[in-house]
């Protein structure tokens, strides 16, 4: 057994200040031991795949990320592992519990994963071991994990057994107090004669946003492509997987560089498929943060079906969630509000604009690479890998 302290000093020298995850009782040392140091930093995530996305943010802004997890939450983050962090290369330290290890007498819902879990990490190309339970053995552990995600950049996991951590007390509050307990109401919803495309929006927001002041994260599908197609820049990232991860990223980007304004162009299907995040980037999001939402009313890119957002106001659903200034309409001037302003908010903002559905004629795919477009802003910006 060792002490929470003893790994997570360790980690430091490393590089690992930012630690994210779900809590299990297994990592409880652990996360009392991170919260209690305030040079440290841990976010409680709504789910493992926005604490996978999240990490993978955070270490695009050069800053290295933990990323904590029981092992009944695998599922969760199979998706952001498999088509984020694995396509664009980018490297996250996983702490994986070990529920329903075999042998393990524990709940029946941890019967299965406990059994399947070093499989899937087979499966999903993640080199793993056990995590140390002697303080001798954590130097060389820690070794072996950095030096593979520096060749390789992309994750390493370690897999916790029970009771290798001993108790370590929570002496802190755990969630950051906002100055604002409820966010203002949402603005009035502007309206407009006609509701425009995509590409007249994504247009738009390119001429509001400044090469070297602000980076642009577009969802995956249509979005990406028509951005990179539309307006190419080193200072944005489109994703090409991981659907509803946009936002947990650009928070990950946002909070390990606050000298960046981070810009979030979201699409209705993926807010919806991830709508905890909504809840972290309340609590956790700084004025940088600008978050936006095309609503078509459909996943357009797979044959225009249906969306459940007639019946949804994301602007309300961000206010209630803790956003500093939320807006919604179907006015595109209506982001001039949250665009135009160089001076940095107490807290995130959120746009929900109408849009239509369709794209471009003859729409291109990317010639560039994910690990390409990933490598480009982090030059860009000047992160280390």
């Amino acid at each position: 057994m060792i002490e929470a302290g003893t790994f997570i000093e360790a980690a430091r020298t490393r590089g690992f200040r930012r630690y994210v995850g779900v809590p299990c009782s297994f990592l409880t040392p652990f996360i009392n031991y991170v919260i209690n140091d305030e040079t440290l930093a841990y976010l409680s995530a709504a789910n493992e795949g926005d604490a996978v996305a999240i990490g993978a943010g955070a270490a695009l802004g050069g800053q290295p990320a933990v990323v904590l997890m029981q092992n009944s939450g695998l599922g969760n983050a199979v998706s952001p592992l498999t088509s984020l962090t694995w396509v664009f290369r980018i490297p996250v330290l996983l702490i994986i519990t070990h529920r329903g290890a075999p042998g393990l007498s524990d709940e029946p819902q941890h019967e299965l994963m406990g059994s399947i879990t070093e499989p899937m990490l087979d499966a999903m190309q993640i080199p793993w071991e056990v995590f140390p339970a002697d303080a001798g053995d954590i130097e060389p552990a820690l070794e072996r994990a950095t030096t593979w995600m520096a060749a390789e950049r992309r994750p390493f996991a370690f897999i916790m057994k029970k009771g290798t951590v001993a108790p370590h007390a929570l002496r802190r509050r755990s969630i950051p107090q906002r100055e604002y307990s409820i966010a203002p109401s949402a603005a009035a919803v502007e309206r407009s004669e006609s509701i425009p495309p995509r590409a007249d929006v994504l247009r738009h927001i390119a001429a509001k946003t400044s090469l070297h002041g602000d980076v642009l994260i577009a969802t995956t599908g249509y979005t990406g492509r028509e951005l990179h197609a539309l307006c190419d820049q080193p200072n944005q990232l489109f994703m090409v997987g991981s659907m509803g991860c946009a936002s947990a990223l650009g928070l990950g980007l946002s909070l390990a560089r606050p000298d960046l304004r981070i810009v979030i162009i979201d699409g209705d299907g993926a807010a919806l498929m991830r709508m905890g995040i909504f809840s972290t980037i309340g609590t956790y999001g700084g004025g940088n943060l600008v978050h936006l939402i095309l609503d078509n009313e459909a996943h357009d890119s797979t044959g225009a079906q249906a969306t459940v957002t007639p019946n949804v106001d994301f602007a309300r659903i961000a206010a209630a969630c803790g956003y500093r200034e939320t807006v919604g309409g179907t006015d595109i001037a209506m982001l001039d509000r949250l665009l135009d302003r160089r001076t940095v908010s107490s807290g995130p903002i959120l746009g929900h604009l109408k849009i239509r559905t369709g794209t471009l004629p003859d729409l291109p795919r990317p010639k560039v690479t994910p690990e390409q477009v990933a490598r480009r802003l982090m030059a860009h910006i000047g992160s280390k890998p």
